[in-house]
């Protein structure tokens, strides 16, 4: 589980595999941007190393090609015998570079930690590979000396520890190759379902080595979050007429639907459907309001992808995920689950203000993002830039919205009021400004909850985008100082939200650490606009802001 505000009576040890508000007028459906655009500059002027928008058979295409090469890749970047790859995703660019994100097994099992990128030219010739891990893949044998059931009963007592009531586990123990920390090792995972403490839906993967019984690694697949409603006025969503009823099914996003749970935790729920294609009322006792808060920021975080990344879907497939709202009764989270390829809304405190909000939506659903390219492990700095990823991806969607109710800003769920006073959760200008976020990296935020080791990265964010010093954005003042005293000038919101893309899906992999993301978005920039580029130095000059060097 993974909760837009940390919990501090409990540390979550996990590698990821893992909406906005308001009454309205719902009518029509919007037509997204062309297939097989560039991303462009602010100033309109497309970039050659920028992404371009791949028609679902064009992807297929481009993977296809991959997976029937994937044994001579192998072998030409010195993968051993027993190492064979699989293709999890290919990213063209304009100029005809691609990268190509690949899974790795080893004597055939799956190896966990072992992904990599294979970066080509247009001609096709190798140009590099970044990888997630550097150590040899290599186990002595793959006869596992404990019995399945060992490493189940231990995934079971920790699902239990986090409050699940199962007795059994819901997926078999798998045998595996653990590489993603240390030397890698035969291992099992067991993954556990059930319920947490708060009532969020449980799918606790536990790693337990094969020859010692020692518990490895656990994760939570379930990602959650909070947020707040009917905060976005009258908004305009996609919808279709099936006979003579409208559904919330827009049909020019992947066919984004959006259903009624009524309370209840399991199963799809209900789709809902209207006689006039008139939606909510605004306020939260109207039971579409939420949905329809769902669906916009579903609509919102589709748009930003496709029109500013020329990412068409969470996984860049052209298909969208789905939307579940009413979850439960009072319940005040909000979660994104990659097994049902969803996200869920609670109603939140007194079922009066359900979770919707637009930075929360954009949030929640760029941990399907990043679970579907790096896959950043949700433990120690990767976890950190994991969470960091979510809160810049949805402010960036927040400000793309162009919302009048619902201002951009750099506050992460100020619309949410956790806090009981007014204060949003996060802020990316001056992160500790919460009481317990890191403003810069030292050698001990591995240590630190991931909610709070993603402030170096958020405020890298802000310098980037912002510069330091006082200034008010949007009505919002800001005063954002650097580690080392430095003075720092943005290169605006656009272009360090396309670094921080490319940096993600072409240069960052399960295990990157906070030196590796300087490295990856140092390698985005320069890809992007040059190694000499004002970019470029105002990336580094961010970096060593938060004390990243």
């Amino acid at each position: 589980m993974t909760p837009l505000y940390a919990r501090r009576n409990r540390t979550t040890l996990a590698i990821a595999t893992a909406v906005a508000a308001g009454a309205l007028l719902a009518t029509g459906v919007t037509t997204g941007a062309s297939a097989q655009t560039p991303a462009d500059t602010s100033d309109g002027t497309a970039l050659a190393a920028a992404p371009v928008q791949l028609s679902p058979a064009a992807r297929t295409s481009l993977i296809k090609k991959a997976d029937a090469a994937a044994p001579e890749t192998a072998d030409e970047i010195g993968l051993g015998a027993e190492e064979k790859l699989v293709v999890r995703d290919v990213i063209k660019n304009a100029d005809g570079t691609t990268h190509t994100r690949y899974e790795r097994t080893y004597a055939g099992l799956p190896v966990l930690g072992g992904d990599l990128v294979v970066h080509e030219t247009k001609a096709g010739a190798t140009q590099g590979v970044t990888k997630a891990t550097k150590a040899t893949i290599k186990v002595s044998d793959v006869t596992p000396d404990i019995a399945r059931s060992t490493a189940e009963k231990q995934a079971v007592s920790a699902a239990k520890a986090e409050g699940s009531k199962e007795s059994a586990a819901d997926k078999a123990p798998r045998k595996v190759v653990w590489a993603a920390d240390g030397k890698p090792a035969l291992a099992y995972e067991t993954v556990v379902g059930g319920f947490q403490h708060d009532g969020t839906p449980q799918e606790l993967h536990v790693v337990t080595d094969a020859e010692t019984g020692k518990k490895l690694y656990e994760w939570e697949a379930v990602k959650t979050g909070t947020g707040n409603s009917q905060y976005s006025g009258k908004v305009t969503i996609g919808t279709s007429l099936s006979g003579s009823t409208y559904q919330l099914n827009d049909t020019s996003r992947g066919a984004h639907k959006t259903y009624n749970l009524n309370r209840g935790t399991s199963g799809t729920g209900t789709l809902f459907t209207d006689a006039d294609d008139t939606w909510g009322t605004g306020a939260a006792s109207n039971t579409q309001t939420a949905a329809v808060d769902a669906h916009y920021g579903a609509q919102v975080t589709w748009d930003f992808y496709k029109n500013v990344l020329g990412r068409t879907g969470i996984k860049n497939n052209g298909v969208a995920a789905y939307s579940r709202v009413h979850y439960s009764s009072g319940y005040v989270n909000a979660f994104w689950q990659d097994s049902c390829f969803c996200m869920t809304y609670g109603d939140g405190s007194g079922n009066n203000k359900p979770l919707t909000s637009l930075d929360v939506a954009g949030h929640e659903m760029s941990h399907g993002v990043t679970a579907n390219t790096a896959g950043l492990n949700y433990s120690g700095e990767s976890g950190g830039l994991n969470e960091a990823t979510s809160d810049i991806f949805g402010t960036a969607v927040e400000f793309y919205a162009a919302n009048a109710s619902d201002v951009g800003d750099y506050l992460i769920g100020e619309k949410i009021d956790i806090n009981g006073n007014g204060t949003p959760l996060r802020y990316m200008d001056k992160p500790s400004k919460d009481g317990a976020s890191k403003d810069s990296w030292s050698s001990s935020l591995g240590s630190v909850d991931v909610h709070y080791s993603s402030g170096p990265a958020n405020h890298f964010f802000y310098l980037l985008s912002e510069g330091s010093g006082a200034k008010t954005i949007n009505g919002v003042s800001y005063n954002s100082s650097t580690s080392n005293g430095s003075t720092v000038t943005g290169i605006g919101r656009d272009k360090a939200t396309k670094i921080w893309y490319k940096a993600l899906t072409e240069y960052m992999t399960s295990t990157t650490k906070y030196a590796g993301a300087r490295t990856a978005t140092l390698s985005a920039a320069s890809a992007l606009y040059g190694s000499t580029s004002t970019e470029y130095k105002a990336v580094a000059a961010a970096w060593s802001g938060v004390n990243v060097a």
